[in-house]
């Protein structure tokens, strides 16, 4: 087991600097849900399948995160407040490669 460490700026500006666990399978979408980083209800609305653009993150680190999925790509072409470096957090995988990473969350639509 691997844990790895990763920093999140909530919506209000706070950054926080959380352990996830990297042999869960686990998203980044559903680290902030369970660290409670955001209002119940307002992320991952449709369950982490790409559908709503409500997990939608800037990725503020310099890490090689996996190629755009067709439908990540799709969702962003439709989504709000959409930036170069936003990603869908339901599509980040928490492996040993993302320790380190940092995102901001962006902003409720």
């Amino acid at each position: 087991m691997q844990d790895i460490n990763i920093k999140i700026t909530d919506r209000n500006g706070e950054t926080h600097e959380v352990v996830a666990p990297t042999d869960m399978a686990m998203n980044l979408m559903e680290v902030v849900r369970s660290y409670e980083l955001a209002e119940e209800g307002t992320i991952g609305i449709c369950g982490g399948m790409a559908m709503c653009a409500s997990c939608q993150c800037y990725v503020k680190s310099e890490h090689e995160l996996p190629e755009m999925s067709d439908d990540e790509d799709a969702m962003l072409a439709e989504a709000f407040n959409v930036e170069d470096n936003s990603r869908l957090g339901c599509q980040i995988q928490m492996t040993p490669e993302m320790d380190g990473l940092e995102v901001e969350l962006a902003p409720e639509v």
